[in-house]
């Protein structure tokens, strides 16, 4: 239930979560420590930016871009999914972002070139069989492709800072936060959280939609093997929200849905699971 709902909305996304300019090295304006840069591109590289300005990193490295596209393509091979598309503002941040669209690029050539097709190799209308289609976009043409070509995409990956965008738009197509899963996941380990923040003034008043950390829930399961468990909750799930009974969130939503408490709801889910 969405005004921005798509039938053909199925998309997954892997956002680096380690690097660009949420890696949190920053320094205050006025700071002794932006001043020392500041000063440092100045003396350095004759690059004048203002006193008074807050001053940022933006890291993006090549083991951690091919270490996420290299995951979002063995996902996308693993589950059959056509496409694996990176999003990047590489025409304006060439050395960063230009680099992850490239580094991208190689990993999927260097790795799994006899299982993927770029989408400037010349192939007749119909992809070849077994063959993944790597691809990529502008972060700003693709939030308006989301949009308007929805089932023109499947698995996307992108920078950290996209990724952070790129979610709460696609999330918005299927009911909004309260809806969407996520997940860490790394190279020995994995959490599984819901994708939206914390919201303390609903702490407590049973209110919330539990789908987001249900579905997390459900990729745990996925991630340790247990699929039938996950089928089953996510099938509950779906069931629930077709009998439209529903938390506040999507009640408003929905024309003539049954608005329920957060408890009500994951007891609606449980029935429909048994």
């Amino acid at each position: 239930p969405s005004p921005m709902k798509n039938p053909n909305m199925d998309i997954v996304i892997f956002r680096e979560n380690t690097e660009d300019v949420y890696a949190g090295i920053e320094w205050r304006s006025g700071s002794e420590e932006a001043k020392k840069v500041i000063g440092f591109l100045s003396r350095e590289f004759g690059i004048n930016i203002r006193e008074a300005s807050g001053i940022g990193i933006k890291p993006m490295s090549e083991f951690g871009t091919k270490r996420l596209v290299r995951k979002a393509i063995k996902y996308a091979l693993e589950n059959n999914r056509r496409s694996v598309t990176l999003v990047h503002k590489g025409n304006i941040m060439k050395y960063t972002e230009g680099a992850f669209r490239d580094w991208g690029y190689e990993v999927a050539r260097e790795e799994f070139g006899d299982k993927i097709i770029t989408e400037q190799e010349k192939y007749s209308n119909t992809l070849p069989e077994g063959k993944l289609v790597i691809k990529d976009r502008l972060a700003d043409n693709m939030f308006q492709q989301l949009l308007t070509r929805t089932s023109e995409y499947d698995v996307l990956a992108m920078p950290n800072l996209n990724g952070d965008y790129m979610s709460d738009a696609a999330a918005a197509q299927v009911g909004g936060l309260g809806m969407a899963p996520g997940a860490n996941i790394g190279d020995f380990a994995a959490v599984f959280e819901a994708t939206h923040g914390t919201a303390p003034k609903y702490a407590g008043l049973d209110k919330v939609n539990p789908c987001s950390i249900m579905l997390s829930g459900a990729m745990l399961l996925e991630y340790i093997g247990w699929k039938e468990a996950a089928d089953l909750v996510k099938e509950g799930i779906k069931k629930t929200i077709q009998q439209k009974t529903v938390t506040y969130d999507l009640a408003r939503q929905m024309e003539g849905a049954k608005e329920v408490k957060t408890s009500e709801f994951a007891e609606a889910v449980v029935r429909n699971v048994e």
